[in-house]
């Protein structure tokens, strides 16, 4: 039986009121970090008029206003037990800073008279968790970005170009099984190891869905068919994960394509090389998908 939040979860998936609010299932003191921060990138925005822009260039803009803040892995676990939507603009990862950036593009869109906290919770979890819905349990949220990509098309909350964008090879002969094998290194598995046998059912289901991506050879001559505010998955070469970071394209007066990301060798949120020396750059890196906000 669905509880009132839960009711109001889904009634945002199918174009519920602006009013309506995340399923917190935490105190915000826990879930909601940097409100100060928030708030002036709100501002921005609505001096701006950034909501009148086209979806990707929002993107990128509020990509742009997150740029300095420190790179701080594990944002996302909170809490032993307990799942729920939650943003820290104290300092991001390569998955939050994309996926705060996308949640303020698609919350400044709605057009409301005051934007607050629970209002991009509520953004947040729309994209971050399977379907949309956070229940309270730590498998509600997708963990693997080929997912993340699959069930956010799938629900129309991006589209995913990589074949518009150029050549595609399909990913073959490799497990999709990095977090149950190494379940120590996540706050909630080690809490609760009973998760990981159901987590491997997750990661099973994943290897069976064809996964095709653009090879980092090709990059260059298809680099111009990207568009600002695309969501620019990382496929890497590593055993056990198909993607290995994420970030946001940026085209430049300059013309060129460049990436956008919460770096872990600058150690805060940088405009990088363009795509494809991000991706020469480091030997490990195999391509890219590409996701297009809607």
């Amino acid at each position: 039986m669905l509880t009132r939040r839960h009711f109001l979860s889904l009634s945002v998936l199918s174009g519920g009121a602006s009013l309506l609010r995340a399923a917190e299932f935490l105190p915000q003191s826990v879930t909601f970090k940097g409100v100060e921060k928030f708030r002036q990138v709100v501002a921005l925005a609505v001096a701006g008029n950034w909501a009148a822009l086209p979806m990707g260039a929002r993107v990128a803009q509020f990509g742009q206003a997150l740029r300095g803040i420190k790179y701080v892995g594990w944002t996302l676990e909170i809490d032993d037990r307990v799942e729920s939507p939650s943003a820290n603009f104290l300092g991001l990862d390569c998955w939050t800073f994309f996926e705060i950036s996308l949640g303020l593009a698609r919350m400044i869109g709605r057009r409301q008279r005051v934007y607050a906290p629970s209002d991009l919770l509520r953004e947040i979890e729309v994209t971050r968790y399977r379907g949309g819905v956070c229940r309270g349990h730590y498998l509600d949220r997708i963990h693997y970005l080929d997912e993340w990509y699959s069930d956010n098309a799938a629900r129309v909350n991006i589209r995913n170009v990589t074949r518009e964008v150029g050549p595609v090879v399909r990913l073959r002969g490799r497990g999709n099984d990095e977090m149950s094998l190494n379940p120590k290194l996540y706050r909630y598995l080690r809490a609760n190891p009973a998760l990981v046998p159901q987590l491997r059912q997750i990661e099973a289901r994943l290897e069976k869905v064809p996964f095709d991506f653009i090879p980092k050879d090709q990059v260059a001559a298809c680099e111009s068919r990207i568009q600002s505010g695309d969501i620019i998955g990382i496929v890497t070469n590593r055993a056990h994960v198909y993607c290995s970071h994420v970030g946001l394209a940026l085209r430049t007066g300059d013309g060129a394509c460049r990436f956008m990301h919460a770096s872990v060798t600058y150690k805060k949120v940088v405009v990088d090389k363009t795509i494809h020396e991000y991706l020469n750059s480091v030997k490990s890196h195999a391509g890219i998908v590409v996701g297009r906000p809607r």
